[in-house]
């Protein structure tokens, strides 16, 4: 008797479940070979089922779809427990050993959250989510699925044996950074096999709905030394140009050199601090894909803290590679992990199923995303975040503006990298113009020694400098009545004028009484914020550049989005006191090029600006203040000026100072901290001891994790955002037009891909007064949310009242 595991919608036609194990199992032991434990991903693989050999399953399944308007009652049968309940009887119950007890709960943990995310092994009210599941849960034909999976997927021989080796894979994996707690290790372990379970398993059934076999394979070093090649011709042609022999660009000649110099050098973590202007993402692209193709590298992953430098930066690399279908930017989910356990779903394909099975698995040879997705993919509920991280191992991962990293995050993102330069065989590239001391907080990043990829940093600084930074921040402050009047009298002096501001509503009134001061006047005025999704700030921004090539009369306020690695020269920055990080990005915005000898860049103390939700802001600027008063009493301090390397250094040690309670994520309403949750032994666990003292006993688990309670308290940024899909445009009105009718799988992938250039994220407050105000649909059955097109506005992009209602098709 056949027992099923999906049924196909077109035909009906039956996966089996020993079809569906076996093929989840293949898939699953390729992606764990990655790092070495493809017996344990494998393992994973073969069980994560095997609660589908019940009569009660087959007879739900072929209900569901039988009578798809009057389904069985939600969560009538729990096929995920099983194959942890397995796993835990053989090593907990009958035969209790370290190893296997370990492996168990790793592999045991990711079959039962399957359909969720990882359960706490031990939770704040010192339950064990964990247990109550694979020990105390009663399952009807338990025996008889046990029985029936040795009978028709593997027999108990060969299974010992395949457990002896996931075992041995295992000692191997924790004797390779025996330095570091085990638990720590064991955490992104576990967190791994789930990304690889999460990725086989709705690969596998994606491929049986599509009726494939399989997909072909990508020949990552010949794509890669082809994209080298096509860098190379790209390089080489600037030699021919009249002004390759000036000194910038010989210098940027010569940094691109040393990066691929670097390159030859083994996977590691190094650090690129190529000044603004210096041809970064050339010198980046030219280590990587060398890297890459050199050391067999499956990925080049550019991570960058917004949006803005997604578009910018995967644009240049498709102009010079000619590849669109192989680059991929990942801007924000639009789909979001509404539904907690979607077990109920499995093996019937709806509207659900389908977005959960496109493919959204970071499986593309070049990735653009943000330091937010990055962070996710670790830390964040939801198992299309965690789909991704196996992706992540075996890749070139380059950090652009890497300074940007929240506070909060610090601890964490460290030691993400960390597991993924020991264990992911990634090599890893911290690249800014001004490096934070990652190294300088507890929770270490493992910074290779002799990091550093260009030489003689003191000397390339000194020879890119193309500004002077003019100190007005402390002195008297400026409110936008006189900023404006400030503005007025610098744009009758030059052809351009920028002004980077903290706060999107200072920015926004701003530009509205520039407007007002201006009018009559031809000089245009810009607006830029987060507001606008990004397929209308790169329109804004074609705009701008025209404008500054044409040496045209140019105003430009915006928030802090455009001076992270944007390529755009202003002949005058102003720049409201920030962090000197920022300061030091937005003074890359001015006379980028050196088109001009020296130009000035005024910082500002804008009283308007409310930065009372804005800590980091908030410190970075106090501490800027503070050494901005130094070299007013002393120009000699601080290397002599605002950027130099000891002002860098000392801003940032102090910076991390002042957050270091911070920088382990805590979480108040808990009263700890998600490092320790996530990464404490169990002898310094203190819900472990809770526990002992009060049942008597010691919790009968070799671990004691709380990654579900982690994962619902992580917010890169803290307040929770929601992805919506903007009007912008004939695309973004076609997109949301195709989500509206039926889709297959593949269309779904397609159109979720294009939909990032057209999407913002939405505080709750702008969630609730939009959808109070009408200005929210959805499509997919709820599953994608929409703006209405009165909703968005060709000036600020978001529009809370829903009062815009112009023609976006004519902008």
């Amino acid at each position: 008797m056949n027992y099923v595991a999906h049924i196909r919608e077109s035909d009906h036609q039956y996966q089996t479940v020993e079809e569906h194990l076996l093929g989840v199992k293949l898939l699953a032991e390729s992606y764990g070979a990655k790092i070495g434990v493809e017996h344990i991903a494998g393992l994973a693989g073969m069980l994560h089922d095997m609660g589908k050999y019940t009569d009660e399953f087959r007879e739900y399944i072929i209900e569901a779809v039988n009578n798809p308007d009057s389904p069985p009652r939600r969560g009538s049968v729990d096929h995920s427990t099983a194959g942890g309940k397995f796993l835990y009887k053989l090593f907990h119950v009958e035969n209790i050993h370290r190893d296997k007890g370990l492996l168990s709960e790793v592999v045991g943990n990711a079959i039962i959250s399957h359909h969720s995310y990882l359960q706490d092994f031990l939770n704040p009210e010192l339950e064990s989510n964990y247990l109550q599941r694979v020990r105390d849960k009663d399952l009807k034909e338990y025996k008889w699925t046990e029985q029936r999976f040795f009978e028709l997927v593997m027999s108990k021989d060969e299974f010992h044996h395949y457990v002896d080796e996931a075992a041995a894979e295992l000692r191997n994996y924790l004797d390779k950074e025996p330095s570091v707690s085990s638990e720590t290790n064991l955490m992104f372990l576990t967190k791994f096999i789930f990304s690889a379970l999460i990725d086989a398993d709705r690969t596998n059934t994606r491929l049986f709905e599509g009726n494939k076999a399989d997909e072909p394979a990508l020949d990552y070093k010949q794509l890669f030394a082809s994209y080298y090649d096509k860098l190379m011709s790209k390089i080489d042609s600037f030699a021919g140009q009249s002004s390759s022999q000036t000194p910038i660009n010989l210098l940027r000649s010569e940094m691109s050199r040393q990066c691929d110099h670097c390159a030859e050098r083994p996977t590691g973590i190094y650090t690129l601090s190529i000044p603004t202007g210096g041809g970064k993402t050339l010198a980046s692209l030219r280590y990587a894909l060398k890297h890459a193709k050199t050391y067999h590298k499956k990925h080049i992953i550019y991570v960058v803290p917004y949006t803005t430098i997604i578009e910018q930066n995967a644009a240049e690399v498709r102009k010079i590679l000619l590849d669109d279908a192989n680059i991929l930017e990942h801007h924000s989910n639009v789909v979001e992990d509404t539904s907690d356990d979607d077990e109920h779903l499995d093996g019937v394909v709806n509207v659900q199923q389908k977005l959960k099975l496109a493919k959204d698995n970071w499986d593309s040879p070049i990735i653009f995303t943000t330091m937010v997705q990055f962070l996710n993919v670790f830390y964040a509920k939801g198992s299309r975040n965690i789909r991704r991280l196996h992706n992540l191992c075996e890749s070139v991962i380059i950090f652009d503006e890497v300074q940007k990293v929240p506070v909060s995050c610090v601890s964490l993102f460290n030691e993400a990298l960390n597991f993924l330069r020991t264990f992911g065989h990634s090599g890893i590239v911290l690249c800014t113009a001004t490096q934070p001391a990652l190294d300088f907080v507890e929770h270490k990043l493992k910074i290779n020694t002799d990091a550093e990829m260009i030489d003689n940093l003191d000397h390339v600084i000194e020879a890119f400098k193309r500004v002077e930074v003019i100190d007005q921040a402390t002195d008297e402050g400026f409110n936008n009545d006189k900023l404006c009047d400030f503005i007025v009298e610098k744009i009758d002096e030059v052809q351009s004028v920028l002004v980077i501001l903290n706060t999107k509503t200072v920015v926004k009134r701003l530009y509205q009484q520039m407007q007002l001061n201006m009018a009559g006047s031809d000089v245009p005025i810009y607006h830029l914020s987060t507001s606008m999704c990004a397929a209308h700030r790169n329109d804004l921004l074609q705009k701008i550049r025209e404008h500054l090539n044409n040496d045209d009369k140019i105003i430009c306020i915006s928030t802090q989005l455009i001076e992270a690695g944007v390529d755009v020269s202003f002949e005058c920055v102003v720049r409201s006191l920030a962090g000197l990080d920022s300061i030091a990005q937005a003074a890359g915005r001015c006379n980028r090029h050196g088109e001009q000898e020296l130009q000035q860049v005024y910082v500002i103390d804008h009283i308007e600006e409310n930065l009372k939700h804005l800590r980091e802001i908030k410190v970075g600027k106090e501490i800027s203040k503070k050494i901005l008063i130094d070299l007013k009493n002393n120009q000699q301090y601080h290397g002599g000026h605002i950027l130099s390397i000891q002002a860098m250094e000392k801003y940032f040690k102090e910076f991390y100072s002042k957050f270091k309670t911070d920088l382990d994520y805590p979480i108040p309403k808990l009263g700890s901290k998600m490092t320790s949750l996530l990464l404490a032994n169990i002898a310094d666990n203190s819900y472990f001891q809770a526990y002992s003292t009060k049942n008597k006993e010691r919790l009968p688990l070799f671990l004691a994790n709380s990654y579900r309670t982690a994962a619902e308290h992580f917010r890169v940024i803290h307040d929770l955002t929601t992805s919506v899909i903007v009007p912008y445009g004939d695309e973004g009105k076609d997109i949301i037009a195709e989500l509206n009718g039926e889709r297959r799988i593949e269309e779904l992938t397609r159109l979720l891909r294009r939909s990032q250039q057209y999407t913002i994220n939405l505080f709750k407050y702008e969630h609730d007064q939009l959808d109070k105000n009408a200005g929210l649909e959805s499509c997919l059955d709820g599953h994608v949310l929409v703006l209405k097109e009165g909703a968005y506005s060709e000036e600020f992009g978001l529009d809370l009242q829903n009062e815009s209602g112009f023609d976006l098709s004519m902008y």
